[in-house]
């Protein structure tokens, strides 16, 4: 497998390409802008030599008088020593030369003059006429010292930009390597993180705005998995205390049954003591059973068409004898339709309203909402009694957690596990469940939002 360039490496990389191209560019520009600048002197300087040739030779209305014009061709074209001049007739005669050594050759535009040097000429050529018979000028600029110059700043230049090239990529490996160390900060906290040390976080304070994010939602996941092992731990601890006492039940009903020969009716009595404590193990291992798949998304519930009024009468038909014994009344109001189980939805429902019952004072009332609005339908419990403290209201729904701070142990029907199931079925069916408590009013409020 094709080892991946580290990050540090890419970022240097990176760095050295986009400096050693912004520099190449500017050097290119650089050295275009210069040639264009030699160009242009030399292009100025044979076009002034020419137009004051033409000025000259014009004002000569016969060629045998052109020997008077040669002390003015002299000093206006022999007094340079990079160029060259000839004027010659029709007939190929030269009839003004200067410099005529170093253009005796006919050079082009690359031509060479002597052994050791090599040398390059710019040419201009134009024809006048001069008393009806035309006049050839040619002339010819040693622009030598231009070229050497210009291929002496094209290999400082390239020289430069190896150089700035090499340089670049090391400061950008130490940039890089610096402006990743709160990456390897977060590193080394995750590679240190383990059951024990759930509690370590990243400070962000110290970290560049860049990874802030990065370090908040890093922080965030500790924080919940720090919630979550807490959970873990003390439902681990939960389980085992509410099993510890079924089994001493049963362990101290079966010693004290062995310790004698005991009577039929008396075996068949701590028999059915023991299969009620079974029973209550089963219950509960069923509840944690039901908890598991529903924290693992395998609670699936089927898509039938519910009407919630008449499920919540069937419900209280259950209940009513219970309550007609304490005087309670319940009061069910509105209507709707949802999609889920019913099966599900009715042992939801169910444990609320055991709830409801249990805490209801005699005589009081326990009323149930169904509304339909714009973000779902919605199902209200409510009933009267102490209330609930704020301080444990946020924790209701947790496993084996209870109100009251003495346990009650042995109680079937207090194990701590029912508003956790409910919670679990009402998300199973994309619906939120709240309680709110004030004023000596309890209420569990249920939304079953519509599909998308």
């Amino acid at each position: 497998m094709t080892k991946q360039l580290s990050l540090t490496a890419r970022l240097s990389l990176m760095f050295m390409l986009a400096v050693t191209g912004v520099l190449g560019a500017a050097g290119f520009f650089f050295f275009q802008l210069s040639q264009h600048h030699f160009d242009e002197l030399d292009r100025h300087t044979l076009e002034d030599k020419l137009q004051a040739s033409r000025q000259l030779l014009r004002g000569l209305d016969d060629l045998a008088r052109f020997d008077a014009l040669r002390p003015q061709l002299q000093a206006l074209l022999g007094g340079h020593s990079d160029l060259a001049v000839r004027i010659v007739d029709a007939e190929g005669q030269v009839l003004f030369a200067a410099s005529g050594a170093a253009y005796a050759a006919k050079p082009h535009a690359h031509g060479s003059v002597g052994a050791d040097v090599q040398r390059v000429w710019r040419r201009r050529t134009a024809v006048i006429e001069v008393a009806g018979r035309p006049l050839s000028i040619e002339l010819a600029l040693d622009i030598t010292t231009h070229k050497v110059f210009l291929n002496t700043l094209a290999g400082w230049l390239w020289g430069a930009l190896v150089l700035c090239a090499l340089l670049s990529g090391v400061l950008g490996w130490l940039l890089a390597r610096s402006g990743l160390r709160p990456l390897r900060e977060v590193t080394l906290v995750a590679a240190s993180v383990s059951a024990k040390s759930l509690t370590e976080r990243i400070p962000a304070e110290s970290t560049p705005a860049e990874l802030q994010q990065l370090v908040l939602a890093f922080n965030a996941m500790l924080a919940r998995l720090e919630d979550a092992f807490v959970r873990l731990s003390n439902f681990s601890a939960d389980i085992a205390h509410e099993l510890r006492t079924p089994l001493s039940n049963l362990m101290t009903h079966t010693e004290v049954v062995l310790t004698r020969a005991r009577s039929r009716e008396d075996y068949q009595e701590n028999l059915y003591s023991n299969l009620d404590e079974l029973r209550r193990m089963a219950r509960m291992i069923d509840d944690m059973l039901f908890l598991a798949k529903a924290d693992n998304g395998l609670i699936i519930p089927e898509g039938q068409s519910i009407e919630l009024h008449a499920l919540c009468e069937k419900l209280l038909d259950f209940y009513q004898l219970t309550a007609d014994e304490r005087g309670i009344r319940f009061v069910l109001s509105g209507d709707a339709r949802i999609q889920g189980d019913p099966a599900m939805l009715r042992r939801a429902l169910s444990n609320l309203l055991s709830n409801a019952l249990r805490y209801t004072p005699d005589g009081g009332t326990i009323e149930l909402a169904i509304a339909a609005g714009e973000q779902g339908v919605s199902l209200s419990i409510g009933n009267p009694g102490v209330g609930i403290s704020e301080q444990h209201v946020p924790r209701l729904f947790d496993r084996f957690y209870r109100v009251d701070p003495a346990r009650r142990e042995g109680s079937p029907s207090n194990a701590g596990l029912g508003l956790a199931i409910t919670r679990s079925i009402i998300e199973a069916h994309h619906g939120e469940i709240q309680c709110s408590s004030r004023d000596g009013w309890t209420s569990f409020d249920i939304l079953f939002r519509l599909a998308d």
